[in-house]
Protein backbone atom coordinates (compact mmCIF):
# COMPACT_ATOMS: atom_id res chain seq x y z
CA UNK A 1 0.00 0.00 0.00
CA UNK A 2 1.42 3.73 -1.12
CA UNK A 3 1.74 6.40 0.78
CA UNK A 4 -1.62 8.03 -0.79
CA UNK A 5 -3.72 5.22 -0.69
CA UNK A 6 -2.66 4.96 3.48
CA UNK A 7 -3.08 8.57 3.69
CA UNK A 8 -7.13 8.26 2.40
CA UNK A 9 -7.13 4.92 4.72
CA UNK A 10 -6.79 6.72 7.67
CA UNK A 11 -9.13 9.84 6.03
CA UNK A 12 -11.71 7.30 5.97
CA UNK A 13 -10.91 6.08 9.66
CA UNK A 14 -11.52 9.67 10.94
CA UNK A 15 -14.93 10.25 8.90
CA UNK A 16 -15.74 7.07 11.02
CA UNK A 17 -14.92 8.23 13.93
CA UNK A 18 -16.59 11.60 13.84
CA UNK A 19 -19.52 9.25 12.56
CA UNK A 20 -19.24 6.88 15.86
CA UNK A 21 -19.55 10.10 18.18
CA UNK A 22 -22.22 11.87 16.66
CA UNK A 23 -24.71 8.77 17.02
CA UNK A 24 -23.53 6.66 20.22
CA UNK A 25 -22.30 9.74 22.32
CA UNK A 26 -25.47 9.76 24.92
CA UNK A 27 -25.54 5.97 24.81
CA UNK A 28 -21.79 6.23 25.78
CA UNK A 29 -22.91 8.79 28.66
CA UNK A 30 -25.27 6.57 30.32
CA UNK A 31 -22.83 3.45 30.02
CA UNK A 32 -20.05 5.59 31.67
CA UNK A 33 -22.31 6.57 34.51
CA UNK A 34 -24.07 3.37 35.58
CA UNK A 35 -20.25 1.84 35.69
CA UNK A 36 -18.74 4.82 37.89
CA UNK A 37 -21.93 4.62 40.32
CA UNK A 38 -23.45 0.97 40.35
CA UNK A 39 -19.96 -0.58 41.06
CA UNK A 40 -19.66 0.98 44.48
CA UNK A 41 -22.10 -1.14 46.57
CA UNK A 42 -24.98 -2.82 46.47
CA UNK A 43 -27.39 -0.07 46.94
CA UNK A 44 -27.66 1.18 42.78
CA UNK A 45 -27.31 4.94 42.09
CA UNK A 46 -29.50 3.95 39.08
CA UNK A 47 -31.83 1.49 38.31
CA UNK A 48 -31.34 1.10 34.89
CA UNK A 49 -30.32 2.87 31.58
CA UNK A 50 -33.77 4.60 31.27
CA UNK A 51 -33.27 5.88 35.21
CA UNK A 52 -30.02 7.25 34.71
CA UNK A 53 -31.48 8.53 30.99
CA UNK A 54 -34.20 10.53 33.16
CA UNK A 55 -32.16 11.98 35.67
CA UNK A 56 -29.42 13.10 33.13
CA UNK A 57 -32.56 14.74 31.01
CA UNK A 58 -34.02 16.26 34.28
CA UNK A 59 -31.11 17.82 35.95
CA UNK A 60 -28.78 19.01 32.59
CA UNK A 61 -31.23 18.42 29.67
CA UNK A 62 -29.91 16.89 26.04
CA UNK A 63 -26.96 18.58 26.49
CA UNK A 64 -25.65 16.07 29.62
CA UNK A 65 -26.04 13.24 27.56
CA UNK A 66 -23.18 15.06 25.47
CA UNK A 67 -21.36 16.09 28.12
CA UNK A 68 -17.29 15.43 27.05
CA UNK A 69 -18.36 14.63 24.09
CA UNK A 70 -15.62 17.64 22.81
CA UNK A 71 -12.90 15.12 24.12
CA UNK A 72 -14.33 12.43 22.72
CA UNK A 73 -14.86 13.56 19.03
CA UNK A 74 -10.57 14.63 19.06
CA UNK A 75 -9.99 11.36 20.55
CA UNK A 76 -12.49 9.35 18.47
CA UNK A 77 -11.62 10.75 15.23
CA UNK A 78 -7.78 10.06 15.56
CA UNK A 79 -8.25 7.01 16.89
CA UNK A 80 -10.62 5.81 14.39
CA UNK A 81 -8.52 7.40 11.99
CA UNK A 82 -5.35 5.43 13.30
CA UNK A 83 -7.37 2.23 13.76
CA UNK A 84 -8.61 1.47 10.50
CA UNK A 85 -5.57 3.09 8.71
CA UNK A 86 -3.16 0.81 10.66
CA UNK A 87 -5.49 -2.63 10.18
CA UNK A 88 -5.44 -2.01 6.65
CA UNK A 89 -1.91 -1.74 5.91
CA UNK A 90 -1.04 -4.69 8.35
CA UNK A 91 -3.61 -6.80 6.92
CA UNK A 92 -2.34 -5.65 3.71
CA UNK A 93 1.53 -6.33 4.77
CA UNK A 94 0.97 -9.62 6.37
CA UNK A 95 -1.19 -11.08 3.63
CA UNK A 96 1.33 -10.03 0.90
CA UNK A 97 0.88 -11.23 -2.25
CA UNK A 98 -1.21 -13.90 -1.41
CA UNK A 99 -4.69 -12.23 -1.50
CA UNK A 100 -7.28 -14.16 -0.84
CA UNK A 101 -11.35 -13.41 -0.79
CA UNK A 102 -12.02 -15.67 1.74
CA UNK A 103 -11.78 -14.00 5.62
CA UNK A 104 -8.34 -15.07 7.12
CA UNK A 105 -7.80 -15.16 10.49
CA UNK A 106 -4.61 -15.41 10.69
CA UNK A 107 -4.42 -12.13 8.89
CA UNK A 108 -7.40 -10.23 10.42
CA UNK A 109 -6.81 -11.26 14.49
CA UNK A 110 -2.77 -9.76 14.76
CA UNK A 111 -3.54 -7.22 12.66
CA UNK A 112 -6.77 -5.74 14.86
CA UNK A 113 -5.04 -6.06 17.83
CA UNK A 114 -1.86 -4.25 16.94
CA UNK A 115 -4.16 -1.75 15.36
CA UNK A 116 -6.12 -1.77 18.72
CA UNK A 117 -3.11 -1.41 21.17
CA UNK A 118 -1.60 1.33 19.15
CA UNK A 119 -4.55 3.13 19.47
CA UNK A 120 -4.92 2.09 23.29
CA UNK A 121 -2.29 5.33 24.09
CA UNK A 122 -4.24 7.72 22.13
CA UNK A 123 -7.39 6.90 23.49
CA UNK A 124 -6.52 6.85 27.40
CA UNK A 125 -5.51 10.19 28.22
CA UNK A 126 -8.67 11.26 26.11
CA UNK A 127 -11.14 8.65 27.52
CA UNK A 128 -9.99 9.84 30.85
CA UNK A 129 -11.16 13.47 30.33
CA UNK A 130 -14.07 12.00 29.04
CA UNK A 131 -15.58 9.61 31.41
CA UNK A 132 -14.47 12.12 34.51
CA UNK A 133 -16.58 14.68 32.76
CA UNK A 134 -19.59 12.20 32.26
CA UNK A 135 -19.33 11.05 35.72
CA UNK A 136 -19.55 14.81 37.50
CA UNK A 137 -23.20 15.65 36.15
CA UNK A 138 -25.33 17.59 38.63
CA UNK A 139 -26.07 14.74 40.65
CA UNK A 140 -25.37 15.18 44.93
CA UNK A 141 -24.31 11.55 44.65
CA UNK A 142 -20.82 12.67 42.55
CA UNK A 143 -20.05 15.46 45.15
CA UNK A 144 -16.87 13.35 45.77
CA UNK A 145 -15.62 14.38 42.29
CA UNK A 146 -13.41 17.04 41.74
CA UNK A 147 -15.41 19.86 39.58
CA UNK A 148 -13.99 20.62 36.23
CA UNK A 149 -15.41 23.84 33.80
CA UNK A 150 -14.42 21.98 30.42
CA UNK A 151 -12.30 19.51 29.08
CA UNK A 152 -9.39 21.21 29.05
CA UNK A 153 -9.58 22.40 32.82
CA UNK A 154 -10.16 18.67 33.27
CA UNK A 155 -6.52 17.63 31.99
CA UNK A 156 -4.88 20.37 33.63
CA UNK A 157 -6.09 19.85 36.98
CA UNK A 158 -5.21 15.76 36.54
CA UNK A 159 -1.87 16.87 35.25
CA UNK A 160 -1.41 18.93 38.32
CA UNK A 161 -2.67 16.84 40.66
CA UNK A 162 -1.45 13.62 39.54
CA UNK A 163 1.16 14.53 37.12
CA UNK A 164 1.17 13.49 33.30
CA UNK A 165 1.31 9.97 34.22
CA UNK A 166 -2.20 10.09 35.98
CA UNK A 167 -3.49 11.19 32.20
CA UNK A 168 -2.85 7.30 31.51
CA UNK A 169 -4.17 6.07 34.59
CA UNK A 170 -6.45 2.61 33.12
CA UNK A 171 -3.65 2.71 30.24
CA UNK A 172 -3.30 -1.30 30.27
CA UNK A 173 -7.24 -2.14 31.11
CA UNK A 174 -7.37 0.20 27.52
CA UNK A 175 -4.82 -1.88 26.10
CA UNK A 176 -6.46 -4.92 26.91
CA UNK A 177 -9.65 -3.69 25.64
CA UNK A 178 -9.09 -2.59 22.24
CA UNK A 179 -6.20 -5.13 21.38
CA UNK A 180 -9.15 -8.26 22.34
CA UNK A 181 -12.14 -6.26 21.38
CA UNK A 182 -10.72 -4.93 17.88
CA UNK A 183 -9.77 -8.67 17.32
CA UNK A 184 -13.38 -9.85 18.37
CA UNK A 185 -14.46 -6.58 15.78
CA UNK A 186 -12.56 -7.13 13.19
CA UNK A 187 -13.09 -11.12 12.87
CA UNK A 188 -16.86 -10.40 12.88
CA UNK A 189 -17.06 -7.44 10.68
CA UNK A 190 -14.87 -9.89 7.72
CA UNK A 191 -16.59 -12.89 8.35
CA UNK A 192 -20.35 -11.47 7.83
CA UNK A 193 -19.43 -9.24 5.77
CA UNK A 194 -18.03 -11.61 3.50
CA UNK A 195 -20.77 -14.38 4.38
CA UNK A 196 -23.28 -12.03 3.71
CA UNK A 197 -22.37 -11.01 -0.49
CA UNK A 198 -21.37 -14.95 -0.68
CA UNK A 199 -25.55 -15.21 -0.19
CA UNK A 200 -26.55 -12.07 -2.21
CA UNK A 201 -26.63 -11.75 -5.79
CA UNK A 202 -24.86 -8.49 -7.60
CA UNK A 203 -27.07 -5.62 -7.90
CA UNK A 204 -26.98 -4.81 -11.76
CA UNK A 205 -28.06 -0.39 -11.00
CA UNK A 206 -25.86 1.82 -9.25
CA UNK A 207 -28.27 2.95 -7.20
CA UNK A 208 -29.29 -0.63 -5.87
CA UNK A 209 -25.79 -1.50 -5.72
CA UNK A 210 -24.97 1.47 -3.22
CA UNK A 211 -28.33 0.53 -1.30
CA UNK A 212 -27.12 -3.06 -1.22
CA UNK A 213 -23.75 -1.97 0.25
CA UNK A 214 -25.09 0.54 2.90
CA UNK A 215 -27.48 -2.39 4.17
CA UNK A 216 -24.28 -4.89 4.45
CA UNK A 217 -22.76 -2.71 5.86
CA UNK A 218 -25.19 -1.60 8.68
CA UNK A 219 -25.57 -5.13 9.82
CA UNK A 220 -21.76 -5.81 9.31
CA UNK A 221 -20.72 -2.94 11.73
CA UNK A 222 -23.43 -3.09 14.09
CA UNK A 223 -23.28 -7.08 14.74
CA UNK A 224 -19.54 -6.39 14.96
CA UNK A 225 -19.81 -3.58 17.68
CA UNK A 226 -21.78 -5.95 19.87
CA UNK A 227 -19.64 -8.58 18.95
CA UNK A 228 -16.66 -6.43 20.56
CA UNK A 229 -18.43 -5.26 23.72
CA UNK A 230 -19.65 -8.59 24.69
CA UNK A 231 -16.11 -9.62 24.38
CA UNK A 232 -14.70 -6.96 26.76
CA UNK A 233 -17.06 -5.11 28.62
CA UNK A 234 -15.78 -6.35 31.84
CA UNK A 235 -12.19 -4.69 31.18
CA UNK A 236 -14.52 -1.36 30.12
CA UNK A 237 -15.95 -1.56 33.59
CA UNK A 238 -12.97 -1.63 35.34
CA UNK A 239 -10.99 1.16 32.81
CA UNK A 240 -14.16 3.26 34.09
CA UNK A 241 -13.75 2.58 37.44
CA UNK A 242 -10.05 3.09 37.61
CA UNK A 243 -10.15 6.33 35.47
CA UNK A 244 -12.92 7.37 38.03
CA UNK A 245 -11.82 7.02 40.82
CA UNK A 246 -11.66 10.27 43.28
CA UNK A 247 -8.76 8.42 44.86
CA UNK A 248 -5.56 9.01 43.07
CA UNK A 249 -3.92 6.37 44.78
CA UNK A 250 -6.44 3.59 43.77
CA UNK A 251 -5.55 0.16 42.43
CA UNK A 252 -5.01 0.44 38.68
CA UNK A 253 -4.28 -3.59 38.18
CA UNK A 254 -7.67 -4.20 35.93
CA UNK A 255 -7.99 -7.55 36.89
CA UNK A 256 -7.86 -6.67 40.78
CA UNK A 257 -10.52 -4.31 40.19
CA UNK A 258 -13.26 -6.66 38.59
CA UNK A 259 -12.42 -9.03 41.42
CA UNK A 260 -13.13 -5.82 44.34
CA UNK A 261 -16.52 -5.43 41.82
CA UNK A 262 -17.10 -8.71 42.16
CA UNK A 263 -16.72 -9.26 45.94
CA UNK A 264 -18.78 -6.07 46.30
CA UNK A 265 -21.82 -6.61 43.69
CA UNK A 266 -21.49 -9.43 42.53
CA UNK A 267 -21.40 -10.53 38.41
CA UNK A 268 -23.85 -8.13 37.60
CA UNK A 269 -21.19 -5.43 38.62
CA UNK A 270 -18.68 -6.35 36.28
CA UNK A 271 -21.24 -5.84 33.23
CA UNK A 272 -22.42 -2.87 34.53
CA UNK A 273 -23.96 -0.82 31.30
CA UNK A 274 -24.47 -3.65 29.41
CA UNK A 275 -27.69 -2.19 28.25
CA UNK A 276 -26.68 1.05 26.76
CA UNK A 277 -23.19 -0.14 25.47
CA UNK A 278 -24.89 -2.91 23.04
CA UNK A 279 -28.11 -0.17 22.19
CA UNK A 280 -25.21 2.23 21.13
CA UNK A 281 -23.26 -0.52 19.83
CA UNK A 282 -25.04 -1.33 16.88
CA UNK A 283 -26.27 2.25 15.59
CA UNK A 284 -22.66 3.39 16.38
CA UNK A 285 -20.96 1.28 14.44
CA UNK A 286 -22.84 0.75 11.70
CA UNK A 287 -22.90 4.08 11.04
CA UNK A 288 -18.75 4.28 11.63
CA UNK A 289 -18.03 0.88 9.10
CA UNK A 290 -21.01 2.58 6.39
CA UNK A 291 -19.23 6.09 6.62
CA UNK A 292 -15.48 4.04 6.65
CA UNK A 293 -16.47 2.30 3.28
CA UNK A 294 -18.55 5.24 2.04
CA UNK A 295 -15.49 7.38 2.53
CA UNK A 296 -13.57 4.82 0.92
CA UNK A 297 -15.21 4.43 -2.59
CA UNK A 298 -15.56 8.07 -2.45
CA UNK A 299 -11.26 8.25 -2.39
CA UNK A 300 -11.43 5.67 -4.59
CA UNK A 301 -9.88 2.49 -2.71
CA UNK A 302 -10.21 -0.71 -3.33
CA UNK A 303 -11.12 -2.59 -0.08
CA UNK A 304 -11.27 -5.80 -2.11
Amino acid sequence: MGAREAGKEYAAGFAAGIATVIIGHPFDTIKVKLQAHNTKTHVKEYRNALHCTSRILSTEGVKGLYRGASSSFVGMAFESSLLFGMYSQTKQFLQGEAQSNKPQLRVIIPSAAFGGALISMILCPAELVKCRMQVQGKDSAVSSYIRYNDPLDCALKTIKNEGVAGMFRGGLATLLRESIGNAAFFTTYESSRHYIHSKLRPSKSLAAKFLQDMGIGIISGGISGMAFWVAVLPMDVAKTVIQTAPDSKCCRNPFSTLYLIYKRVGLRGCYAGLGPTLLRAFPANAAAIVTWEFSAKMLLVDRN
